[in-house]
C-alpha cells in the first residue's frame, strides 16, 4: 500500500478506524462510564445536583429483597424466552428447506411479528388475556373456567414470555435460513451417500455448519431478552405482586417514577453485569 502512496499502512488502518472509535466512545463507552459514575452518586440528573454516595447503592440493591425478587424474574424470563427462541426456529427452518409448497408465503408469515410493533402487540395480547377476553371466550365454550391471566402472579409471567418467543421467532428463523443456504449441499450428498438419516444428517451435517450463525443467534437473542420493557410496561406493569418486574422495568421505575437515578444506575450496572454474564455462559456453552 505503501507503493500506491497510501503512506505507512498501519497508520491508514488507525485512520479508517478512529471515525467509528470517536462514535463508539461517544455513543457507547461515555454512556456506560457516565452510568457507572451515576451509580456511585445520589442525587438528580445534573452534575450539581449530585452527591457522591460510594457503594451505598449497591449496598442497598443487594440488601433489598425486591431487587432479588426482580433479578429472579429476569433470570426466569430470560432463559424461558432464549431457549424456545432458539430451538423452535432452527426447527422450522431446517423445515422450511425441504421441498414443500408455499414456502416463501411461510417464511413471510413468520418473520411478520418481528416487524410489528412491540406496543401495539402488547396492546393485542392484553386484550386476548384480560378476563373477558377472547381467550377466557374459547375456553368457556370447552367448559374450562376463565382465568384471570394478567392478574394472577402464576400466570402473568408465561404469557410474557409467549409473547417474547413468538416475537423474536421470524428473525431468528430468517438467520437460520441464511445459515443453511450456506451450508455446501455435497456435505449433504456425502452424509447420505454414508447412510445416515435425517436425523443424523441433521446432528453431524447441519449443526456444525450452523455453528456460527447459532453464535450470532443466542448473542442477539439474549440482548433482545434481557433489554425487554415494552411488554411488561403496556401488558402488566410488573405486576401483580412484581412477579412480571424485570431488571429494565424496575431500572425505569426507579429513575422515572420515583427519580432515585443513582440507585437506578447502580440496578442498570448490575444488569450490564448480568447480561454480560448470561452470554458469556451461552458462548462456552456452544463451545461445548
Amino acid at each position: 500500500m505503501a507503493k500506491l502512496g497510501f503512506g505507512n499502512p498501519t497508520r491508514l488502518a488507525w485512520g479508517f478506524l478512529t471515525p467509528a472509535l470517536l462514535l463508539l466512545s461517544i455513543f457507547v463507552l461515555g454512556p456506560i462510564g457516565y452510568l457507572i459514575y451515576l451509580s456511585f452518586t445520589s442525587g438528580s440528573f445534573t452534575q450539581t445536583g449530585t452527591q457522591w454516595a460510594g457503594w451505598s447503592n449497591y449496598q442497598r440493591a443487594i440488601a433489598s429483597p425486591d431487587f432479588w425478587q426482580v433479578l429472579g424474574n429476569t433470570l426466569y424470563f430470560s432463559l424461558a424466552t432464549i431457549i424456545p427462541s432458539i430451538i423452535l426456529p432452527l426447527i422450522i427452518a431446517a423445515l422450511l428447506e425441504q421441498a414443500i409448497a408455499l414456502k416463501s408465503l411461510l417464511r413471510t408469515a413468520y418473520f411478520l411479528p418481528a416487524i410489528t410493533s412491540m406496543v401495539a402487540v402488547g396492546l393485542g395480547w392484553r386484550w386476548l388475556f384480560q378476563t373477558d377476553g377472547p381467550v377466557n371466550a374459547l375456553l368457556a365454550q370447552i367448559g374450562i373456567t376463565p382465568i384471570a391471566w394478567l392478574g394472577s402472579s402464576t400466570w402473568a409471567m408465561p404469557i410474557l414470555i409467549l409473547l417474547s418467543i413468538w416475537k423474536q421467532l421470524g428473525f431468528n428463523l430468517v438467520v437460520f435460513l441464511a445459515g443453511l443456504q450456506a451450508i455446501p449441499q455435497s456435505r449433504y450428498d456425502a452424509a447420505e451417500l454414508d447412510g445416515a438419516n435425517g436425523v443424523q444428517q441433521f446432528r453431524h451435517v447441519t449443526l456444525p455448519g450452523l455453528y456460527p450463525t447459532l453464535v450470532f443467534v443466542i448473542v442477539t437473542t439474549a440482548m433482545f431478552t434481557l433489554r425487554s420493557f415494552e411488554q411488561v410496561y403496556v401488558i402488566t406493569g410488573g405486576g401483580p405482586l412484581n412477579s412480571t418486574n424485570i431488571l429494565v422495568y424496575y431500572v425505569y421505575e426507579e429513575a422515572f417514577a420515583l427519580f432515585d437515578i443513582g440507585y437506578a444506575a447502580a440496578s442498570a450496572t448490575l444488569l450490564l453485569l448480568v447480561a454480560l454474564s448470561l452470554v458469556t455462559l451461552q458462548l462456552r456453552l456452544t463451545e461445548t
